[in-house]
């Protein structure tokens, strides 16, 4: 099953270390415009590799890195290792403080079809094309995607917790989340996390598009070269590994917002539900999410000056399937935000199945605030809130085979980048790794 190696990662310089939260930066789809240009002031953070300005030409990129490589603004660790990552953070109306913990590592970039890395959405081919030159012309993985392993024994905690007693960094970032940073270079410690991985597959939580452009730059080093061995960097992939059986995997909702739709009307459209859901009024929009948690195929809606539940009727509740017009399989039709995209989005707001993924009137958001705001303000002619899925529901679908409706999922919190980089360079890459754990 799953191929993973340690890495030798490139850093920035020790000199850096104390204050490397200013070096660090979000990934570039949870990013907003104005925290960008604050970071694109700092000539050395991170965002200038994992989002420049100056990009188209890809070259601009390529030679910023190896700049920063030959004024030693980043170096490259002696000996490879496998990098411990915990991150601290909390949410709104629970009294806890959550610690995902994991390690990053390099793995195969597996095809698809070998069912190994599994993944739960689908890509933007533009996006993944963009993630693909960058890869082209730097060679670096500039953050790690994020997967997910199953082992109920937690054989790894004890060896990460250790690791974690004298973290190299420690930042908190934007939202509050507390990030850190911690090495394994013990070969018998190493040794254990590559057995364990040897019989698992990875459900791909996060980073599809750039999973996908390593899977493509595989693909494509393959077809140039007649020698292929399999063992050459271009074959890997840095990935940040979590286990599905820790109780602190959160998944958060996305809700959906509509807007310029012709001829919207609020009696038509309410109408339209009412075949299939019970409706309720809610006093409070703020409590929708509080609502509906734990009930099956149940959604907030947000109307201009009002605010309901829905909930699929009971007496529908075995006949899903049969409801959803769309030709897909059983567990697939039986998902919350399948219903949602049949019976509301399409049937009672006339946007076709087929158009949802790209209609202009369909934008999405974390935030229930933004959802408020947005109706009330007249920038959205409805929201759609709906509640988050279990890991659990991830696991099956991606095991079936099958892949989860369009923003199904936002594993909270997202890596940080900037801690570490991953060199797919044939002359970077960790040989000593192969000789040592091969």
């Amino acid at each position: 099953m799953a191929e993973i190696k340690p890495l030798r990662a490139w850093r920035y310089h020790p000199r850096f270390s104390k204050q490397i939260e200013e070096y660090t930066s979000p990934l570039f789809d949870v990013i907003t415009e104005e925290h960008r240009r604050m970071l694109y002031e700092n000539p050395y953070n991170s965002i200038h590799l994992s989002v420049p300005r100056d990009v188209p030409p890809y070259e601009n990129v390529a030679r910023r890195l190896e700049s920063w490589k030959q004024e030693g603004i980043l170096v490259h660790d002696m000996v490879p290792a496998i990098y411990v990552y915990y991150q601290y953070f909390s949410l709104p109306g629970i009294d806890k403080t959550f610690c995902r913990k994991g390690f990053i590592a390099n793995i195969k970039a597996y095809d698809w079809d070998e069912r190994v890395v599994l993944r739960h959405e689908n890509t933007i081919p533009q996006s993944v094309e963009d993630r693909l030159e960058m890869l082209r012309h730097t060679r670096l993985n500039v953050a790690p995607t994020h997967g997910l392993y199953t082992d109920p024994s937690h054989r790894l905690e004890p060896l990460m917790d250790e690791a974690m007693q004298a973290p190299l960094y420690e930042t908190e970032d934007y939202q509050g989340v507390v990030d850190k940073l911690a090495v394994i270079h013990d070969a018998e410690a190493i040794r254990c996390f590559i057995d364990l991985m040897r019989d698992k597959q990875v459900i791909l939580a996060d980073g599809h598009h750039r999973y996908s452009a390593s899977l493509a730059y595989r693909k494509e080093r393959m077809r140039q070269n007649p020698h292929h061995s399999g063992h050459e960097p271009y074959n890997y992939h840095l990935m940040y590994f979590t286990n599905t059986e820790a109780d602190d995997i959160r998944i958060l909702p996305t809700h959906r917002l509509i807007s310029g739709l012709k001829n919207f009307d609020l009696q038509s459209f309410c109408v339209a539900l009412e075949p299939y859901f019970t409706i309720k009024p809610v006093a409070d929009p703020y409590t929708l999410q509080e609502v509906i948690t734990g009930k099956p195929w149940a959604f907030g809606v947000i109307l201009p000056g009002r605010y309901l539940k829905i909930r699929l009727k009971p007496e529908l509740t075995a006949k899903v399937e049969e409801l959803v017009p769309w030709d897909f399989p059983a567990l697939i039709k039986r998902l919350d935000l399948t219903v949602l995209h049949a019976l509301v989005i399409e049937n009672a707001l006339g946007i076709p199945g087929k158009e949802q993924a790209k209609s202009e009137n369909i934008q999405y958001t974390r935030s229930l605030g933004e959802c408020v705001d947005k109706v009330r303000g007249g920038e959205a002619q409805l929201a759609l809130i709906n509640r988050e899925i279990s890991i659990e529901t991830v696991k099956e679908v991606c095991y079936s085979g099958y892949t989860l409706p369009q923003k199904s999922t936002y594993f909270y919190p997202k890596v940080v980048c900037g801690f570490l980089f991953g060199s797919v360079h044939d002359d970077e890459f960790n040989a000593l790794a192969d000789r040592l754990f091969s």
